[in-house]
């Protein structure tokens, strides 16, 4: 199963790629995208690590995530890759030009051919006004571009809002939801409640 989770910033996206792939029950790898460029990003990772259960595989890789996933795929693994929009920000800001394409023509193809589960993570930027700079209208042209491709080869694509998601191709999220308890406790909710 290959699984697309796109969402804006603290939509519940993360924690919903964590819970199904600990749903798959199978031994997860986890490919982390960040690099800490300064204390605040740096502290968003520390979260991250210590929210991730402590039997995941972790690998950092924040610019050649396709070699990475042919490296560790394997059919009774989980992949998790986040995110895809912090590793288009690595490309586009890369000293190497050409990298960007280079790399993201390299996960297009190897995404269908890599045994196990995948899901992969990003953030839907798209949803706002036009970005003013030539830099930002060109990260959300190419984050726009990657996450059409990427659904094209994806079993299931899902849309986080609020914590809650919304199944926008493929098969059901066979999961109970639950909040996540910081404000009224944690409520069971079916996924595609409305």
């Amino acid at each position: 199963m290959r699984t697309l989770i796109l969402g804006g910033v603290r939509s519940g996206k993360s924690r919903l790629a964590e819970r199904l792939a600990v749903e798959t029950g199978r031994q997860v790898v986890y490919v982390a995208t960040a690099t800490a460029g300064d204390d605040e990003m740096a502290r968003r990772i520390e979260a991250h690590r210590r929210h991730r259960p402590p039997d995941w595989i972790v690998v950092e890789e924040p610019l050649a995530i396709a070699r990475a996933l042919a490296d560790l795929a394997r059919s009774g693994r989980c992949l998790v890759v986040d995110c895809l929009t912090l590793w288009l920000t690595n490309l586009l800001i890369h000293s190497d030009p050409a990298l960007l394409e280079t790399e993201r023509v390299a996960l297009l193809e190897a995404v269908p051919k890599l045994a196990g589960d995948l899901i992969l993570v990003g953030n839907e930027t798209n949803m706002g006004i036009i970005p003013v700079g030539e830099v930002s209208r060109r990260y959300c042209d190419e984050v726009g571009l990657l996450h059409q491709a990427l659904a094209a080869r994806c079993d299931r694509v899902v849309l986080t809002v609020a914590g809650l998601p919304l199944l926008l191709k493929g098969p059901s999220l066979d999961i109970p939801f639950r909040t996540s308890g910081r404000e009224g406790g944690d409520t069971p909710r079916e996924p595609n409640d409305r």
